[in-house]
């Protein structure tokens, strides 16, 4: 075969049956994830970081540390659950970690997957499925998305002076309280976590409260 000679992707009569104008509206639909802001900032700059930034993240991060600690968990279902995890903040927005109003969240959240789910140009058939199982499941794969999904936030705060902390005037047991349950699930980096907490309220990034 030459090295020109192009490849069919697709057998005729299935796309047939499928509309690209669909396909590449609901493309454009998950690009809309770009302009969600996050309140933690990008590490070396003055702006927020997006949405579809830290699930890109968030995936990479899990894999990186799923594959370093040997961790036996699905990878394909793992890696799923990232890209997937903020997907309902399209129509739901990002609810900041300690907001009074985070309880529900996942409620807008849920109903933006359903809308994405019923997309004609939707190719993901168990896009509900995955959502929920990262949202209330409690799997190993889930276990450790949670961990790293609170992992990162906590790392930029870090390295940007606490910047997001003293913006809202975070407390040193809101950020202890919202990262406790890491204790159970992986020990190692719940310990890094809080000694990190520590110098970051000797720091004043944290109100000792």
């Amino acid at each position: 075969m030459s090295l020109n000679t192009p490849i069919t992707l697709t057998d005729p009569m299935l796309a047939s049956n499928i509309d690209i104008d669909n396909v590449t509206h609901f493309l454009l639909e998950l690009d809309a994830l770009k302009r969600v802001n996050r309140r933690s900032y990008v590490t070396g700059t003055t702006r927020l970081e997006n949405s579809a930034e830290h699930s890109w993240h968030l995936a990479m991060a899990c894999w990186s540390i799923a594959e370093l600690f040997d961790l036996d968990v699905n990878h394909e279902k793992l890696l799923k659950m990232a890209l997937v995890h903020d997907l309902g903040e399209i129509d739901a927005g990002d609810t900041f970690l300690y907001a009074d109003t985070r309880s529900d969240a996942h409620v807008e959240e849920r109903a933006g997957i359903e809308r994405l789910q019923s997309e004609h140009g939707n190719g993901i058939k168990d896009l509900n499925e995955i959502w929920e199982e990262q949202e209330t499941g409690n799997s190993k794969e889930t276990q450790l998305l949670k961990v790293v999904d609170r992992l990162l936030p906590f790392l930029l705060n870090l390295h940007t002076n606490g910047k997001t902390w003293t913006d809202s005037n975070v407390t040193r047991s809101q950020v202890s309280g919202a990262h406790m349950f890491i204790k159970d699930s992986f020990p190692s980096i719940y310990d890094w976590l809080a000694a990190q907490i520590d110098f970051a309220t000797q720091q004043g990034w944290l109100i000792d409260a």
